[in-house]
């Protein structure tokens, strides 16, 4: 079977590139150029990518600092320096999670990756598009959560010719409802090799350490005891 991996290079979905070769897919990667503050992420997308055996890379590139609404995509609008809160299981629980949706939010962003991977799915007549989202992660963004992905769904179904003829392409998110420490330990199992990859939201030749995606990784590694690979900043 075929299936379309959103491969950003983070941790999330470099597991989920792991996954889906795991659950023995064709694996048709793609990835996304959209003037991101964070654009060494795409290093990172490519070496996972060329880490394994995989059909086929794609590189879309759009511009949404046009509009930016974001601090990935606005330079006037400063990334977070937040304090996570130090949790056992090196993750945040739904009563912990921020009630306000973070400025590192980008209006739309997945309902585009979506699409662009739907249209490419069915070019290529591929039966699932695996996406690296989790509900629980400490921002609690709006597009990565269960009942957004059982609306895209639906979209599937109704807006594709697979979908209308009864042979609709499958959104597979197997991290949706797993901790960052769980993510780790299933990415262990797969071999993901975590050096190369990327989740901080600053760009640069190191991670920040400070920003709220670098501060959930550095906590969930080391709930488990383990060292993250990644070098920080002083």
């Amino acid at each position: 079977m075929k299936a379309v991996i959103l491969l950003s290079g983070g941790l999330d979905s470099s597991t989920v590139l792991y996954k889906a070769i795991s659950d023995g897919h064709e694996c048709h990667a793609i990835s996304f150029n959209y003037q991101q503050r964070h654009q060494r992420e795409l290093e990172s997308a490519f070496a996972i990518a060329a880490s394994v055996s995989i059909k086929n890379h794609q590189i879309v590139n759009f511009d949404l600092r046009q509009w930016g609404g974001s601090a990935l995509t606005d330079n006037n609008i400063n990334v977070p320096r937040e304090e996570l809160p130090k949790l056992d299981s090196g993750s945040i629980s739904p009563s912990e999670m921020s009630q306000s949706i973070p400025v590192t939010y980008v209006p739309a962003r997945n309902t585009i990756f979506l699409s662009f991977a739907l249209a490419y799915a069915e070019t290529i007549n591929a039966e699932h598009i695996y996406i690296g989202v989790n509900a629980l992660d400490y921002s609690g963004y709006p597009d990565c959560r269960p009942d957004y992905i059982q609306a895209m769904q639906e979209v599937f179904r109704l807006g594709t010719k697979q979908g209308r003829l009864g042979k609709p392409i499958n959104i597979v998110a197997p991290l949706l409802q797993l901790k960052k420490t769980e993510i780790i330990q299933l990415g262990n199992q797969l071999g993901v090799p975590w050096e190369k990859t990327w989740s901080c939201y600053n760009g640069g030749d190191k991670s920040c350490g400070v920003c709220d995606s670098c501060l959930l990784r550095q906590q969930a590694f080391a709930a488990l005891g383990l060292q993250d690979p990644l070098p920080y900043q002083e």
